[in-house]
């Protein structure tokens, strides 16, 4: 049996400033949307083949699925790929742990 949560870890800029490089999330897996919250989710396909799995904010319902927002306004998001249906969505953001600090020399 496994267990319904999990650790995502963020990768590039696109949730700056609310998650940076190497932030570690505590996720959901669900495919129950929280409206407004991040998620963890499966991009479409771009130009160049697939995209990597992604934490982007959902922010509404469309009639062609739910649209994804980077809270880093030069993010990809929904505004170059457009909406993106129920099994995209893979889980929900529950808080990120705290962050690392960098280990002090012994003295």
């Amino acid at each position: 049996m496994s267990l319904p949560f999990g650790i995502a870890i963020v990768r590039g800029s696109s949730m700056e400033p609310t998650y940076v490089e190497g932030d570690r999330l505590v996720v959901r897996y669900s495919r129950r949307v929280h409206q407004g919250r991040p998620h963890v989710v499966r991009l479409p396909k771009g130009p160049d083949g697939p995209r990597p799995v992604a934490v982007k904010r959902i922010t509404r319902r469309t009639a062609d699925g739910w649209w994804l927002s980077s809270d880093n306004p030069s993010g990809t998001d929904s505004r170059q790929f457009g909406a993106v249906g129920p099994d995209a969505v893979l889980a929900v953001v529950l808080f990120r742990l705290p962050r690392r600090l960098p280990r002090r020399g012994r003295t």
